[in-house]
């Protein structure tokens, strides 16, 4: 049994797999997985049913267990702000910024060599997607 609340063995090993500049897809239940993820990314099917498991449930545990340097959401079309997104800042803290790029620039970014790790949530909400990217654990200062 594992100390942490993210236990899921597949996810866990697909995120050990991660390092500094390696990304991270949360996606929501409308993002097109088969052709707009890099090939050979690890998907990590978490769409249990609509509106289960929601990628803000899955932020929150990242985010206890991996570093991250900078998250990108998909910004609407009509430029609008989703509400969800203010519940990802809360989740990210004052220092981890949500930097909004254009739908076609995400995909883009989802279909990079850096994209390691995709996650396919049942998040019903529109523009819920996330790409996160790993930052690095300092070393200790002697």
């Amino acid at each position: 049994m594992l100390r942490t609340r993210l236990i899921h063995p597949p996810l866990l090993a697909a995120l050990a797999g991660t390092g500094h500049g390696s990304r991270i897809l949360l996606a929501d239940a409308n993002y097109a997985h088969d052709v707009n993820v890099r090939t050979g990314a690890t998907v990590i099917h978490l769409n249990l049913r609509p509106g289960m498991v929601t990628v803000d449930e899955i932020l929150g545990l990242i985010v206890e267990f991996v570093p991250l340097e900078s998250v990108s959401t998909m910004r609407p079309d009509d430029g609008s702000t989703p509400d969800v997104w203010s519940r990802y800042a809360d989740l990210l803290g004052p220092d981890l910024a949500l930097n909004p790029i254009g739908r076609q620039d995400f995909y883009a970014a989802a279909r990079a060599p850096e994209l390691a790790v995709a996650v396919a949530t049942g998040d019903e909400r529109l523009y819920a997607n996330l790409l996160l990217t790993v930052g690095y654990i300092a070393p200790p200062a002697h």
